[in-house]
């Protein structure tokens, strides 16, 4: 109910203190002739600058008094800065962070707290970021690790993998074909390992292929956006040409998802699925007659439940509970195929309601998950389990990859 109910809401500025979300007696006091809200609004890049020029604005007594606050300041900021956030507004919502600019400004605090002794794990902190900001963020980690810690990243970006002092290969291929230590040593060393598949990559003993012809784009056949101003956008306007394989690029915070995703896509799904979605401010976008629906396909959760997998969000679930169906024991009992659903009673096991594990909530702690004993993680009660196709259960066929 609240997911619909909130199709027909929208956000808007606080008509009393027009967003700034302080009462006037606190934006009343103003440091060079700025409010805090103000200063708030500047990205990380202008109020370094601000911050840095200020106390040439200041007398000598406000001087003494700030001296040390804006060290802490400037200091601060300048660690953001260096990981490749100085885009970012000082007052940007936590919730439109993405996954790779939120790690990133974890890095930034630990960089800040002068911690020594401590190892750091990281997960592909290169994503999302354009060659520029990602030499930034290899010279923070090694500045990270010469304040006497250890840095541990997963990465397939070329550049960390060659300013590692030690890299891990993992392989030599995927799922069951992998989970070995193919390589292990100094880049060269990697490099030199003829097991080593990241090694022949790293060499250009293998390289991906580029295409030898290019498709050409049709002239009446394209997206146009016109006035884009969203962010940091300005009054832009852009052609996308259809029937193409595009690639928008530029360095991080330079407007490309506010014009695809907050823009383009936002009007494209109003105009062609009836969606009652807010688009970002524009002229207008011409083109939508050549197309009959836009998917996004983001990095969201896939299904709609906690039990969802990739065999129930691809549609290959059902054929396989109907094959299971059409057993001869499946029929003597009466099955149908809801009978091997883990999402409904009948089949399923009850003591884990078809998770195969069971939530164990502790207090003061995060929750612990273990193994259903009844069912051993299968999901299904034993007399589901009692039919098999070629000596397989149904579990089995899961288990597959």
């Amino acid at each position: 109910m609240r997911e619909e109910i909130s199709k027909f809401q929208s956000s808007v500025p606080c008509s009393s203190c027009s967003g700034a979300r302080l009462k006037p007696e606190a934006l009343a006091v103003r440091i060079g002739e700025l409010t805090i809200a103000e200063v708030c609004r500047f990205s990380i890049h202008e109020a370094l600058d601000w911050f840095q020029t200020l106390s040439s604005k200041l007398s000598d007594k406000q001087k003494a008094i700030a001296e040390r606050v804006l060290k802490e300041i400037s200091e601060r900021l300048g660690f953001l800065d260096s990981v490749g956030l100085n885009y970012l507004s000082l007052d940007r919502a936590s919730a439109t962070l993405s996954g790779g600019e939120s790690q990133r400004i974890r890095l930034a605090s630990q960089i800040g707290s002068g911690l020594t002794g401590v190892l750091y794990v990281l997960d592909e902190p290169s994503i999302g970021l354009h060659q520029r900001d990602n030499d930034r963020l290899l010279a923070t980690l090694v500045r990270l690790r010469d304040l006497g810690n250890t840095v541990i990243v997963v990465e397939h970006d070329e550049d960390a993998i060659l300013a590692a002092d030690y890299v891990v290969d993992m392989g030599p291929a995927a799922g069951v074909h992998g989970g070995e230590v193919v390589a292990s040593g100094t880049p060269a060393e990697v490099c030199a390992n003829p097991k080593s598949l990241t090694g022949r990559y790293l060499t250009g003993a293998l390289a991906v292929p580029l295409p030898a012809e290019r498709r050409q784009p049709e002239a009446e056949r394209q997206l146009i956006v016109k006035g884009a101003k969203v962010n940091n956008l300005k009054n832009i306007d852009a052609s996308f040409p259809l029937g193409l394989f595009t690639c928008v690029t530029g360095v991080s915070g330079s407007g490309k998802s506010s014009l695809l995703l907050d823009t383009l896509y936002k009007a494209a799904v109003r105009v062609l699925n009836g969606a009652r979605t807010q688009v970002a401010p524009h002229d207008e976008i011409l083109g939508f007659e050549h197309l009959d629906k836009i998917i996004d396909i983001d990095q969201s959760p896939i299904g709609r439940t906690p039990r969802s997998n990739p065999a129930t969000y691809t549609g290959t679930f059902d054929p396989i509970r109907k094959w299971f169906t059409a057993m001869p024991e499946a029929k003597a009992r009466g099955y149908g195929p809801g009978r091997f659903s883990f999402n409904v009673k009948g089949g399923r096991c009850e003591a884990c309601k078809g998770d195969g594990v069971l939530k164990i909530e502790m207090h003061f702690l995060p929750d612990v998950y273990v193994t259903c004993d009844q069912c051993k993680g299968k999901r299904y009660n034993r007399e589901t389990l009692e039919i098999l196709f070629k000596d397989k259960t149904i579990a089995d066929v899961l288990d597959m990859s």
